[in-house]
């Protein structure tokens, strides 16, 4: 289900303005200070995240990584709605699902101490556990499961299908909720996937 604004407004920020805006707001290699800034909304950008984690701008794919990084950076997320803000403007974008995917992990430790690092398409990296989770929805009719992580700030990273598979082959049992799940550990928590029961075989 998208996520947007709501009504689409005209916006006078361009999305060439907008980049030029948070490069000049970037200072070292750290993430921009999003949580700081609270600048009057201007409205609706044609600006959108696929599923696939493509973003498109006015319905073309934006092609340059670089600057989809950009983007990321200035990305925000109030309840439902998602915004690229700036010191000085902040505008509405559409998300199809999560706004970020995870292309990759990495595993260290096993059993308890096991810790799982995954990379998005955009370069942040983020270590399952208390402050980044994991979470698995399941679809009502298919079954098929859609796979979260947290990486900052309420926005998230759908877990993509080849780094689910290596993360199934992970997996353990483990008490939860007062029954035996079938899940993962990560920095120390242990994330239930699915009932052991309802396993397959």
């Amino acid at each position: 289900m998208a996520k947007t604004t709501g009504e689409q407004n005209s916006v006078t920020p361009s999305a060439t303005a907008l980049a030029e805006a948070a490069s000049a707001a970037a200072k070292g290699k750290g993430l921009p200070p999003v949580h700081l800034w609270d600048p009057p909304f201007c409205g609706d950008l044609d600006m959108r995240i696929a599923r696939d984690g493509t973003w498109f701008y006015q319905g073309t794919p934006i092609g340059r990584p670089a600057l989809v990084r950009l983007f990321s950076t200035i990305l925000k997320r109030e309840g439902d709605t998602y915004f690229l803000v700036t010191p000085v403007e902040k505008v509405g974008i559409t998300v199809d699902d999560a706004p970020f995917v995870a292309v990759d992990f990495r595993a260290e430790g096993q059993g308890a101490d096991q810790c799982l690092t995954f990379v998005t398409n955009v370069g942040d990296e983020a270590t399952a556990g208390p402050e980044h989770p994991l979470r698995v929805i399941r679809d009502p009719e298919s079954g098929e499961p859609a796979p979260y992580v947290h990486i900052r700030a309420g926005l998230e990273a759908l877990i993509d299908r080849k780094s689910f598979y290596r993360l199934v082959d992970l997996g353990t049992h483990a008490p939860h909720e007062g029954a035996d799940w079938f899940g993962l550990w990560s920095g120390g928590r242990f994330f239930p996937i699915i009932p052991a029961q309802d396993l397959p075989g």
